[in-house]
């Protein structure tokens, strides 16, 4: 109790302290003159004034009423919906069709042949709880886009998450996969991971199960007297390979229109190699009850009621079968425009999805209707004669949760337009209860602090960037409350991949930012039939007040960058995370280094196989090639100059009074500045991909790396491209630091 005061008592004050330092910078925003300034503090008070948060409950039950998936007639009427809406705000709007590969299941069959028959359900019943569970006619069923279709019997084995350091574990114990079925379960990594790590492995198949210590009875009660994932819920999702490209399968690097040249299907690559269907945990018990062989590391055990065992050769024997519709479906993105008066080919583009996989309440309704409120609230200001500076887009995309289908196709069908054009892209995804999540490009990281700084927080008196600062201190890290104590701003997270930023930011190089609120609205309804308006009002954000908040925010973001004298670009704290991703990857080096040695060392000499359990048999690891020492240098080098360049720019713009045609041209620039942070060769193994700084992982499918080129061809001991990627990526850092300077310059030159 005594270290809870404490720890409360040091947030107040810390609170208090930034509050204290921030004060007088905080009356003068973000690319805007002090008088300029007012006028948009006034404008955004007007805006969130306009906003009823009854509208949100309204939409919300109206867009969930009925499955809406890719293709299906409730989604395009959706679409339709929300078009009329946007018209009649006063936007020119209009829905762009695309037509895209999008597979659904024929046949799914999954039973244990031995030691004993059991038929899994494979199905989700309906609740009486949950009025919108029982549309059987119109959900799609339990499985996983992009799966090839198959027919496998093999031995079960249960993988863990599946993840790549899994099968190491597996190999010491003398376990493979060839020519048998993975039995993963969700978490570790993103779900597509799985199947494709279990295929470079050999096995014919895979299952995909929850477990209940991830997502259900053991976070807390579950649907429908609690949030969590019950026992025969299930996770729909895609698997493509979506670290290879995301979008449409058949049309990689081009819009997916009605007379695209398409790809065969059997060669496109971001299809899964093996068949691969997710399962609840009330199906997959029996599967794991019978399994034998070698008990599971104490990581790897969930919280079902058995001891987990790996299985292998005679323990479980699984047969399952797949197949699919594999159609072309259209696909419908509602975008609605809102022309600037002074700047009108800079564009401001805010999105979210609308396409969900059965009704959707929470993924993505939660933050679509939170879009519209705050595209309503803007189109109430254009209603008293006010304009936006700069032209305002307003996205809803469909076919998000296949693979970022509308947002890519879009991107890929306007990519010249969009890299003449976009100065941001604003994305939201699922909306909770709690704290203010900020990420995204780190030059817009000081500007997206302080927008947090001007919306209240519903359930507490402080604004929500100071309640999610709070939350940081009191259940961060050491470092992380150390950290806090120094700085005036909180550090945003770096984008990876799992919503629609992704075409803008990695593809074409668009600034971008990912804004929502989470972390006290459990979970346990995603990519279920029970993910619905009865879930969502009881445990997700009954009230909308978050709903609400995210109007607020994401208002506030598009209409100060739409209104800003100058984009409200700031380089210093690029610099600093850039410094910190390169001491990363340094440290990375080191530590494979030391550790390589140290792991051959153990076992050259025998004393790794000296103090194993004997009854466990482990084979010990392989000897792994020495680290090399890399040279870090151009990399330091290209840093400083990026730090140097930070530096003279934030001097030279500093209280300094710019013409208008010196701050158009600025625009132009900063607009830009993130393109230089890509390389129209892109990344090893995946040119779709093309920024330098951050990239999905090629292992962790949503999760992001950093430096991506040099930090994984570290971490997959691919010696030789590391020396190669430190060239390019240094490269890359100076010219992007020649752009700032180039922008002082101009500063300057006035």
């Amino acid at each position: 109790m005594k270290n809870t005061i404490l720890r409360i008592i040091i947030v107040f004050i810390l609170s208090f302290s930034v509050i204290a330092q921030t004060i007088q910078t905080e009356k003068k925003l973000l690319g805007f003159s002090t008088e300029n300034s007012t006028k948009q503090t006034d404008l955004e008070a007007k805006f969130d004034a306009s906003l009823k948060k009854d509208n949100l409950q309204t939409w919300l039950k109206r867009l969930s009423a009925r499955p809406h998936h890719v293709g299906s007639a409730y989604g395009k009427e959706n679409a339709e919906f929300m078009l009329s809406l946007f018209k009649s705000w006063g936007y020119d709007a209009q829905i762009e069709q695309f037509d895209v590969l999008f597979p659904t299941p024929k046949i799914r069959v999954l039973e244990m042949v031995s030691p004993q028959k059991f038929v899994a359900k494979i199905s989700e019943p309906t609740l009486k709880e949950d009025a919108t569970s029982g549309q059987k006619t119109e959900q799609l069923p339990t499985y996983n886009a992009y799966s090839v279709d198959g027919d496998v019997t093999g031995d079960l084995v249960y993988v863990n998450y599946g993840t790549p350091a899994d099968y190491e574990e597996l190999e010491k114990r003398g376990i493979s996969v060839k020519g048998k079925i993975a039995i993963a379960r969700y978490g570790g990594s993103w779900r597509g991971i799985k199947p494709k790590v279990a295929a470079e492995h050999g096995a014919i198949g895979c299952l995909i199960y929850s477990d209940p210590r991830d997502d259900g009875y053991f976070q807390g009660d579950v649907y429908p007297k609690g949030a969590y994932r019950n026992e025969n819920g299930a996770q729909r999702g895609s698997v493509a390979d979506m670290p290879l490209f995301p979008g449409d399968p058949l049309t990689p690097n081009i819009g997916a229109t009605k007379d695209a040249k398409r790809l065969d299907r059997k060669t496109a690559p971001t299809l899964t190699k093996i068949p691969v269907m997710p399962i609840s945990y009330a199906d997959a018990l029996p599967l794991l009850r019978n399994l034998g062989g070698a008990v599971a590391p104490t990581a790897w055990r969930g919280a079902l009621p058995i001891t987990y065992h790996l299985g292998g050769v005679n323990s479980v024997k699984v047969h399952f079968k797949l197949a699919f519709n594999w159609d072309i479906k259209p696909i419908y993105d509602v975008v609605a425009k809102m022309k600037g008066t002074e700047l009108p080919d800079e564009w401001i583009i805010r999105g979210n999805h609308h396409d969900a996989w059965v009704n959707g309440a929470d993924d993505p309704l939660s933050g679509m209707v939170a879009l519209l409120e705050e595209a309503r609230g803007v189109g109430e200001l254009a209603k008293t004669g006010w304009k936006p500076k700069r032209t305002i887009v307003y996205c809803a995309w469909d076919g998000e949760e296949p693979g970022l289908l509308g947002s890519t196709e879009w991107a890929e069908l306007h990519a010249e337009e969009l890299k003449n054009k976009a100065a941001v892209y604003i994305n939201s995804d699922s909306n909770g209860r709690g704290f203010l999540g900020m990420s995204g490009s780190h030059t817009l990281e000081k500007f997206i602090n302080q927008v947090g700084k001007s919306v209240s927080d519903p359930q507490t008196n402080l604004n929500v960037w100071e309640r999610s600062r709070a939350n940081q201190i009191v259940n961060g890290s050491p470092a992380t409350r150390n950290e806090l104590n120094n700085r005036t701003d909180l550090r945003i997270g770096a984008l990876g991949s799992g919503s629609d930023y992704t075409p803008f930011l990695q593809h074409l190089g668009i600034s971008s930012l990912n804004i929502g609120f989470g972390g006290e609205d459990g979970g346990g309804s995603y990519h279920s039939i029970y993910d619905s308006y009865d879930h969502f009002t009881r445990f997700g954000d009954p009230n909308f007040n978050y709903g609400l908040a995210l109007s607020k925010v994401g208002g506030h973001t598009t209409l100060r960058l739409a209104n800003a004298d100058v984009l409200p670009f700031e380089f210093t704290n690029f610099a600093d995370t850039v410094g910190n991703y390169v001491n990363e990857v340094t440290r990375l080096a080191d530590s494979m280094r030391d550790e390589t040695k140290r792991m051959n060392d153990l076992i050259s000499s025998g004393m790794w196989q000296a103090v194993q359990d004997s009854t466990e048999n482990l084979i010990a690891p392989k000897i792994q090639s020495a680290v090399p020492n890399f040279d870090f240098a151009p990399l330091q080098k290209a840093l400083a100059k990026l730090k140097e360049s930070a530096n003279n720019f934030q001097n030279a713009t500093k209280d300094k009074k710019l013409s208008v045609s010196t701050q158009k041209a600025l625009d132009q620039i900063l607009m830009k500045s993130e393109r230089f942070l890509t390389r129209d060769s892109g990344l090893p193994k995946r040119d779709w991909f093309k920024h330098q700084i951050y990239a999905p992982g090629f292992y962790t499918g949503y999760g992001v790396k950093t430096l991506p080129a040099i930090r994984e061809s570290i971490e997959q001991r691919e010696w030789d491209e590391v020396g190669r990627q430190i060239k390019l990526v240094s490269e890359t850092i100076e010219n992007f630091a020649a752009e700032i300077e180039k922008a002082t310059k101009l500063v300057k030159a006035q």
